[in-house]
């Protein structure tokens, strides 16, 4: 039987404060946490809605050293612009606040005190890169060298950002130190490790058997750590920027910022009802009480930590409660491309406010409707255009402005009677009768987009209604009749005011000021009697505007400028290889084949498979892992190409491969195979 809770804590991940928001943000976390924060406000459940700034972390402190600045300074800057957009936005947050504020450093603090205390943590000591020049241990991110997989020659420590594989610091080729330039020397250090591996049968019990109802990417990610061994986890780093570690023997270390960041929803809260205990009473109910549901709203990236590492670290210190539900959302991508900050490839919540004035509902709408719930979703200007234009505008603005029209132009605003009804009325009544159970059903299934998708199809419902019902033909012959068809139309229309006020609370507060509806509750959802007749109705406006195509179309050469700036100012080429004799070079066997088939490997997403003439007269094969950039990997029968003929068989996917095509890699990191300019013979040698 289902827990039935008396309070909601609802959290979105704290952003991180060295750069504005996205819509990739927006989409992922932000706007379904604030639909489900205004929809339980709007059941009258209790609730409370926390969210802050991410202001630690080794990525704060490079920006910081590259704009000759302190950290502080960075954040400072960065918080105040976050909280603003969000502000303007209208995420309701009942707090947003920030992990350098003192309330938090002592609470962090404090916990990890507790843990240390009680034994739940373990000391070990490790090597890890130190830089002598500059004197100071080096974060994963401060160490550059040679990928060992591609050789990217500017991989970083934790990751190379070319393969996109997972790295470790001591796997880079000649590593340096991106503060000296020096090669740092491997040192000794202590460190505090959170036991990760004495709670996954805990965890196991917990999600895969108690959480089964959860998001299934969510729960496959979660499975598919819980299937492997959790090893113990540094909840300390070697930095002097972040929450000073506080025991003796840790001079130097902070907490890890993943240790102290999602404490930060903790301290937020306390900061909340420091401030204001009669509304909100004790932190302690919020984070200690059984009768509380504590649900996470984050992005997919931060599943490990949010299901896995937070959860054991509340677990440890004994007192909290457990995440009910969590439910990350998948990466927004942006006109087919990924979101990228470093690329400038983002359409930034701040710059759409200022180009967008009083669009706040018209993109937090789009966002919803193309929510990644699921899987990976995409947001185009042009679909952007249509949804306002087709959606927004021709269904949901043109039902409300006839309603409202019409009633001031019959009954000078004042809301008429509702006569006899036709089988039509009611049948146009009933379907809105089920309205409240089935966008209920969906929000508390954190089904977003097929919530909107309901409550537009309310607007559809009541724009066909007055289309087909036709009041301004049927004024000349029956004005009763129009009476009542204009009622049950604005019934309607404050209907939609209620339905559409988690997603669009803007365009619903501008509706209630025309409809003069002080107030209104969830409950009242699906009511016909909303409005007495009687009842003066105030002067009415478009609820949404066209956007025209000239809008879109600047939104859309702004994007392909950012793309060509970033082509033209990014772009090096690879740094030239270690010098080689002419005699290795000899010991290649580089030849021109002429490609006679050319198609994909069956069951393989990379591999393109050449049949080759290669001038002996017997044809050779080569597999290549280019089709990605080749959706016609026929076009390239006939064409000359270089390939390596003296390198050993190779089996791929049951294939033996005899040779390498040889390909350029262009700026944008595509492949391209090289040929030759001439009609040179098969089998022809390059020297």
């Amino acid at each position: 039987m289902e827990k039935k809770f008396k309070r909601t804590t609802v959290t979105a991940a704290l952003p991180y404060a060295n750069g504005p928001v996205h819509i990739g943000h927006m989409a992922g976390v932000y706007v379904p946490a604030d639909i489900y924060a205004r929809y339980l406000r709007l059941k009258k459940q209790e609730v409370i809605f926390i969210g802050g700034s991410d202001e630690h972390g080794v990525p704060i402190t490079i920006r910081a050293r590259k704009e000759g600045v302190t950290p502080q300074d960075v954040v400072d800057r960065y918080h105040s612009l976050i909280k603003k957009s969000f502000e303007d936005f209208g995420i309701s947050f009942d707090i947003y606040s920030r992990t350098t504020s003192d309330i938090h450093h002592k609470f962090a603090a404090d916990f990890f005190r507790k843990l240390y205390e009680e034994g739940k943590l373990i000391e070990k000591t490790t090597q890890q890169y130190y830089d002598e020049e500059a004197k100071q241990f080096l974060a994963d991110r401060y160490i550059t060298g040679e990928c060992p997989h591609c050789h990217n020659q500017g991989a970083y420590g934790d990751q190379c950002e070319k393969c996109g594989r997972d790295l470790s610091p001591t796997e880079l080729i000649n590593p340096k130190s991106t503060i000296s330039g020096s090669a740092p020397v491997l040192k000794d250090t202590k460190n505090w490790y959170l036991p990760l591996n004495q709670y996954q049968d805990w965890l196991k019990e917990w999600i895969l058997e108690g959480h089964k109802e959860w998001r299934s990417n969510v729960y496959g990610q979660c499975k598919s750590w819980l299937s492997m061994d959790l090893q113990p986890r540094a909840m300390t780093r070697d930095l002097d920027w972040g929450i000073p570690v506080p025991v003796e023997g840790a001079e130097g270390k902070v907490l890890y910022v993943w240790f102290d960041a999602p404490i930060g929803y903790i301290s937020n809260t306390k900061e909340l009802c420091d401030k204001e205990p009669e509304k909100w009473g004790s932190w302690e109910k919020w984070w200690q009480d059984e009768d509380t549901r504590l649900v996470h709203f984050i992005g997919k990236d931060n599943i490990v930590f949010h299901c896995i590492i937070f959860p054991i670290m509340m677990k440890a210190h004994g007192k909290y409660i457990m995440p009910d539900n969590v439910p990350s959302n998948e990466f927004l991508n942006l006109e087919n491309d990924k979101i990228s900050t470093s690329r400038n490839w983002a359409v930034w919540l701040n710059e759409y406010l200022e180009e967008f004035p009083g669009k706040q509902d018209v993109l937090r709408y789009v966002l919803t409707a193309n929510a990644p719930e699921t899987k990976d979703n995409n947001f185009t200007w042009k679909d952007y255009q249509e949804r306002n234009n087709n959606e927004l505008v021709a269904v949901y603005g043109n039902f409300v402005n006839r309603a409202l029209q019409l009633t001031k132009k019959y009954w000078n605003g004042v809301v008429p009677a509702c006569g006899e009804m036709t089988d039509y009325d009611k049948q146009t009544l009933q379907e809105f009768a089920d309205v409240k159970a089935k966008v209920e059903e969906l929000l508390d299934g954190f089904k977003f987009r097929d919530a909107q998708k309901e409550a537009m199809n309310l607007a559809r419902i009541g724009n066909k209604y007055i289309a087909d019902c036709e009041p301004w033909k049927v004024w000349k012959t029956d004005p009763k009749r129009v009476e009542t068809i204009l009622n049950i139309s604005l019934q309607l229309t404050a209907n939609l005011a209620i339905a559409f006020e988690p997603f669009l609370p803007f365009s619903s507060a501008k509706l209630r000021k025309m409809l003069n509806m002080e107030s209104f509750e969830w409950e009242q959802l699906g009511r016909t009697d909303l409005l007495a007749a009687g009842h003066q109705l105030a002067e009415p406006e478009l609820l949404f505007e066209k956007i025209e195509d000239s809008v879109i179309e600047a939104q859309v050469q702004k994007l392909l400028d950012t793309k060509k700036a970033n082509e033209q100012a990014q772009w090096k080429p690879a740094a030239i290889k270690d010098t080689v004799s002419f005699e290795d070079f000899q010991k290649l066997d580089i030849r021109v084949g002429l490609v006679k088939a050319c198609q994909p490997v069956p069951k393989s997403k990379k591999l393109l498979q050449f049949t080759i003439d290669d001038g002996t007269g017997t044809d050779r094969t080569i597999c290549s892992g280019i089709a990605a950039f080749y959706e016609k990997p026929e076009e390239l029968v006939g064409r000359r190409i270089l390939f390596v003929a003296n390198f050993a068989t190779r089996k791929m996917m049951g294939i033996d491969s005899q040779g390498m095509i040889l390909s350029a890699v262009d700026s944008d990191e595509s492949l391209s195979v090289v040929t030759t300019s001439k009609d040179v013979k098969p089998g022809s040698q390059v020297s």
